[in-house]
């Protein structure tokens, strides 16, 4: 296929996935093929140490990404992204607990105006364990960046290529693509998706990954809540600090004037490391926002997005 005919990109993460990359393969070619565009397999190979790679070198179509070690599923992801072609990007895991016939579906969806769909696993064949897990992430999901997504941790998602003209991915942040695009104003929709248990291989998902995931949560939710504003943050919450601290001191010296010891308390202590730490946060405020503009500068954009202009 030349390139510049290549209308879907499905772009799969693999570690230790020797059991199913063959038949993951197979289906992804089937469903595209039933879809009638021209399409690309791109497979991310994340330093496995089993044969992954050796199933994957005898399959075609296919561009086999090999990574030096593993790096994580989020850096397979972005690989496969730079290296696509297709107009529509579509992401899944590489377990064959997503499935690739429903790959139609978030087209589908994608035709009713949407930049980016998103797969929920609404009947989940995973652990109860896991099952505990992932909902109380997705609870911390909405408390935090509020998007309208039910099922954040599904890899199978579909995107417009120009979702990632100025987005790169770091950490554990793949899972959170659809929540930063919404932030900068795309449409996201969702759909209804089949999953299947895990029949070969062995789960990634640990109590680490779970950590750098919440990490990054917490990052998405300072850029959606202060990215335009980080004095607000900063400097809002050291002029608390500064203020109670001050109050403390203020309090302190009356009760000093009125004759009382004050010499053995904690409280003067409390009073000056408040108004100190008011201070610092207050001038990391400013360091902040200097920061921020600037690094807004280098990058050649501002903190909007533009859809279209039209001319009439």
């Amino acid at each position: 296929m030349e390139d510049q005919k290549i209308s879907l990109s499905v772009v799969v993460p693999l570690y230790n996935e020797e059991g199913n990359v063959k038949e993951l393969h197979e289906r992804i070619v089937k469903a595209c093929r039933e879809l009638g565009k021209p399409f690309e397999i791109i497979f991310v190979d994340d330093g496995s140490k089993d044969d992954t790679v050796k199933n994957c070198e005898s399959l075609s179509p296919l561009t086999l990404i090999k990574f030096r070690k593993n790096f994580g599923q989020t850096a397979s992801f972005d690989a496969g992204i730079k290296q696509s072609k297709g107009d529509v990007i579509v992401m899944m895991d590489g377990d064959l607990q997503n499935d690739p016939a429903d790959i139609g579906l978030l087209l589908e969806k994608m035709e009713e105006g949407f930049d980016v769909v998103t797969g929920w696993r609404f009947k989940r064949k995973d652990s109860l364990g896991k099952k505990i897990f992932s909902r109380t992430a997705n609870l911390l999901r909405k408390v935090l960046i509020q998007d309208k997504i039910h099922d954040s941790g599904c890899s199978l998602k579909a995107y417009k290529r120009s979702c990632f003209e100025d987005l790169d991915l770091f950490g554990e942040m793949h899972r959170f693509i659809p929540a930063i695009l919404e932030m900068q104003g795309y449409s996201v929709g969702e759909v209804k998706v089949s999953h299947h248990p895990r029949v070969s291989g062995v789960t990634k998902y640990n109590w680490k990954r779970g950590m750098k995931g919440f990490v990054d949560m917490i990052s998405i939710w300072f850029w959606r809540k202060y990215s335009n504003r980080p004095l607000h943050l900063f400097g809002g919450t050291g002029i608390v600090f500064s203020a109670s601290g001050f109050v403390i001191l203020v309090w302190m010296g009356i009760e000093k004037i009125q004759g009382q010891a004050i010499a053995a308390r904690n409280w003067p202590l409390v009073g000056v490391f408040f108004v100190l730490v008011g201070i610092q946060l207050f001038v990391f405020g400013l360091l902040a926002d200097i920061m921020l503009k600037n690094y807004y500068k280098v990058q050649g954009k501002m903190n909007y997005s533009i859809k279209e202009i039209i001319n009439s």
